[in-house]
């Protein structure tokens, strides 16, 4: 197996050969390159979506997880199962481990995460950071649906990038899509999708913790809405 260094080399060659290939194409050349390595996360947003569809109608062997946090929305779950159908498929799910879990909610409370910075990020890591460890354990190469447009933090995003805490190769193959040319994809393929998305939710997470936008806001603006706008990361996508 490579080394991660090894890995890590190979992400300047693979950006210029990349920029001639479409999205289902550059995840089948990774494919060959890391046999059974490549993963994708999705958290059945609409980029994720759009990823899953492209790797599942071109049956690319890559793996698809999600990450249960135990808080998601109803909606967020029966798009899961839609897409579980549409494809003939079964996307594998990582919870929460049981003990840190247990052990956060006697100490701090159900809802702690509203009450300081540090509870928030404590549960996001339980529920989130923890598990993707696990999910991403042995995989050289991580799938993402992150976009330029998300939040200043990602506009210098590379189009592939060197993930030091899970030692993987992050590709973010929707870097530079618009959301318009996000959802014209969907409606063109009939693409199953979070129905929060036609109610002003533009970026969906845990269910206490994610609200619609208004007009006018941030496109972050509707996670962790009570914390300041500088720190409105779950700790998934921080360098």
């Amino acid at each position: 197996m490579d080394t991660a260094i090894q890995i890590q080399e190979l992400i300047p060659d693979l950006t210029e050969r990349f920029s001639s290939l479409t999205i289902p194409e550059a995840i089948a050349f990774l494919s060959a390159e890391f046999p059974g390595r490549v993963a994708l996360s999705t958290s059945f947003s609409i980029e994720d979506q759009v990823i899953t569809h492209d790797i599942l109608s071109n049956d690319l062997p890559v793996t698809i997880f999600t990450l249960d946090t135990g808080r998601l929305f109803a909606e967020t779950y029966s798009v899961w199962s839609s897409t579980n159908e549409k494809y003939n498929t079964r996307i594998k799910a990582y919870y929460p481990d049981r003990g840190l879990l247990e052990k956060y909610l006697n100490e701090k409370g159900p809802n702690a995460f509203y009450e300081s910075l540090a509870n928030r990020k404590g549960c996001c890591h339980i529920r989130k950071v923890e598990p993707l460890r696990r999910a991403l354990k042995g995989h050289a190469v991580w799938i993402t649906g992150l976009r330029a447009e998300h939040s200043p933090e990602r506009q210098d995003l590379p189009l592939l990038e060197w993930d030091d805490s899970n030692k993987v190769i992050k590709y973010n193959p929707l870097l530079q899509w618009t959301t318009a040319e996000v959802r014209d994809y969907i409606d063109r393929h009939n693409i199953p999708y979070n129905v929060l998305h036609d109610r002003g939710f533009v970026s969906i997470g845990c269910a206490p913790c994610t609200r619609a936008i208004r007009p006018g806001e941030d496109f972050r603006a509707g996670r962790w809405w009570w914390e300041d706008t500088s720190k409105k990361e779950c700790g998934l996508h921080v360098k």
